[in-house]
């Protein structure tokens, strides 16, 4: 019998993350997928300066790929330094696999990346949502529920 997943993922070291995702989509379904990278991309990854921002992840013959993910070239590599914005291959179950091509086909999801990590091995993962986009009157919506939160969390703390 196969162990069961735990909740969370075990982040030891952010090395890029997507702020923007939550606010623009609904998330359904988190996956946590490997990345197939070359030696001077961990190396850039480390240094903390990637960015996923504009990155989104799409099903191709039966594989991921993380698509326009931006992971700059190391600054002491030499003429075998990798492309920045090419499409990385992740790494993922292929129940998953189906799992997210039915949902994107079917229901009109995205996969959106919402981390890229090392985990406490030393490996580098990418935190991977299923998606639904928000309309502009969802948006805001989740911008007054933010401000009433703080406002109410004001009140509490005054009046103690």
């Amino acid at each position: 019998m196969a162990r069961p997943k735990p909740a969370t993922f075990d982040k030891h070291r952010v090395a890029a993350d997507n702020r923007r995702a939550k606010f623009d989509y609904h998330i359904e379904d988190t996956y946590e997928a490997g990345l197939a990278l070359q030696g001077t991309e961990v190396k850039a990854l480390r240094a903390g300066e990637a960015s996923i921002k504009e990155s989104y992840a799409e099903v191709r013959d039966g594989q991921v790929w993380l698509i326009n993910a931006n992971i700059p070239e190391y600054s002491h590599g030499n003429r075998l330094n990798h492309e920045p914005r090419r499409p990385r291959k992740l790494l993922l179950h292929s129940r998953e696999i189906e799992r997210m091509f039915g949902a994107v086909e079917r229901k009109g999801m995205t996969l959106v990346p919402l981390s890229v990590y090392f985990n406490r091995t030393g490996r580098a993962k990418v935190e991977l949502a299923l998606a639904k986009g928000k309309q502009a009157h969802d948006k805001r919506e989740a911008v007054k529920d933010r401000d009433w939160k703080r406002d109410k969390a004001r009140l509490m703390r005054e009046r103690g």
